[in-house]
């Protein structure tokens, strides 16, 4: 098989920053932005279109996608003119005009309401060992990125060298050690294991001893522990607050 490298059209978009301010930039994540009586809210999208796949969508099911938007910006009234003062004066005639052909389906792909949040390059396109990017590794785990205690690595390397990821099976407090594998990628020496966790309804778990969930916890225990059970270091329980694993 031949394949050929060819330098892509680098889409031109908006990107709605947190604090309402409109930029030019590189974006990801499938959100709508909306605006509330405490300000700028962001909901997730039904679903998204990549850029690239806008030359295989249909028009008619990219359509689906724009009454959802407008349905829930319909829902906050004060988004629409929020969106025009900020110089985005398109955003009600993307919501209004049904998509029938490939024109309204490029115009959408590249809308505020498609694609609008700043991502870094690693975060949205990066393959681990590096950092883990959305288009490569499912959102399920990846979401998790953003809501994971700072202290606990979700990404590690597992005995073969190849990189997955992990969640603890217990509360932070419980003093367990032990890890479920929740992503392994395909070829993996541990993906028949999971497979088959997954089939019979089970969870595939490491020890609290074993390297993975060492790593995992890495700074949640004191240097020098060979297991990854039992109380947390002086460090990670000053990190947790009220918590303590």
């Amino acid at each position: 098989m031949f394949l050929r490298l060819l330098r892509r059209r680098q889409p031109h978009r908006l990107v709605l920053l947190g604090n309402g301010r409109l930029i030019r930039g590189f974006s990801g994540g499938f959100y709508l932005w909306v605006k509330g009586s405490r300000g700028w809210l962001m909901y997730r999208a039904r679903v998204g279109i990549e850029w690239s796949m806008q030359f295989c969508a249909d028009p008619a099911k990219v359509d689906r996608l724009r009454q959802d938007a407008a349905d829930l910006v319909d829902a906050f009234p004060l988004t629409l003119p929020a969106l025009a003062d900020l110089g985005y004066e398109r955003a009600e005639d993307l919501l209004r005009t049904p998509i029938e052909d490939a024109d309204g389906v490029e115009a959408w792909t590249d809308s505020l309401f498609n694609s609008c949040v700043p991502l870094s390059h690693g975060n949205h396109q990066g393959i681990l060992p590096s950092v883990p990017g959305e288009h490569h590794y499912p959102w399920p785990v990846k979401g998790a990125d953003f809501v994971r205690y700072d202290d606990f690595q979700l990404w590690v390397t597992l005995p073969d060298g190849t990189h997955g990821a992990v969640a603890p099976v217990d509360r932070r407090g419980s003093g367990d050690g032990h890890v479920r594998l929740t992503f392994v990628p395909e070829g993996s020496a541990a993906a028949p294991t999971v497979a088959e966790a997954q089939d019979r309804g089970l969870m595939a778990v490491l020890p609290a001893n074993s390297d993975v969930a060492l790593q995992a916890f890495a700074q949640q225990v004191a240097p020098g522990r060979r297991t990854a059970s039992g109380p947390l270091s002086p460090p990670a329980r000053r990190h947790a607050g009220r918590s303590s694993r």
